[in-house]
């Protein structure tokens, strides 16, 4: 009888430990709208990237805003730290950091690159459109380096190396701070740290 009430209903293990009703069909709504935002976020931000008309050069200007930039990368990134703190569910919040985070850093690279080979045409082994500037971006920051365009220039190289160590960064420093973020959230609201995703049924004994 148990084992059938227990196939009818899903719920397994005493009382106590199963998922409060309701609990569930919210959970599953918060990763959908997660998970959406996520990409509307950054299709947002290639949509924008695309659409900026990019015609100038990279000047000391221009380089100004590079470090501005950056900075604004950091300012979103803790803003998204302390988010995920406060919200209900912290690691799909965590997923909308990520997201917003890293599509930053990447555009804003991207159209480094980009600004750089049309003020010093030459700087890369092939001449960049938006997207070449993306996908060399892409390769620099997933360390898979096909070879097809590489940076010729010091200020290609150097921007290059910029990129590498803030990749380095991102991967390292950065998603150590989520994970510390997130298991905060946690705590905060007295929670387990699998609580924001969809439970499975545990294998029976």
């Amino acid at each position: 009888m148990t084992d059938r009430a227990t196939t009818r209903t899903g719920a397994v293990g005493p009382p106590g430990e199963r998922e409060p009703e309701g609990r569930e069909p919210r959970r599953r709504r918060a990763s959908v709208l997660a998970l959406a935002r996520a990409l509307l976020i950054a299709t947002g931000l290639l949509t924008v990237y695309y659409l900026l008309p990019l015609d100038g050069r990279l000047t000391s200007g221009a380089s100004v805003l590079l470090v501005c930039g950056l900075l604004l990368v950091v300012v979103v990134f803790w803003w998204e730290v302390r988010a995920i703190v406060d919200s209900p569910w912290p690691r799909l919040k965590a997923v909308e950091a990520l997201a917003t985070t890293l599509a930053l850093f990447l555009l804003l690279f991207a159209t480094a690159y980009y600004l750089l080979e049309h003020t010093t045409p030459g700087s890369f082994s092939e001449p960049l459109t938006k997207t070449d500037s993306l996908y060399f971006t892409l390769t620099t920051f997933t360390t898979v380096g096909y070879g097809d365009i590489a940076a010729r220039s010091q200020g290609g190289r150097v921007l290059a190396m910029v990129q590498m160590l803030g990749g380095l960064l991102l991967v390292g420093v950065a998603a150590k701070i989520l994970a510390g973020a997130v298991q905060a959230g946690l705590r905060r609201q007295g929670r387990e740290p699998a609580d924001d995703f969809p439970r499975g049924r545990r294998a029976e004994r």
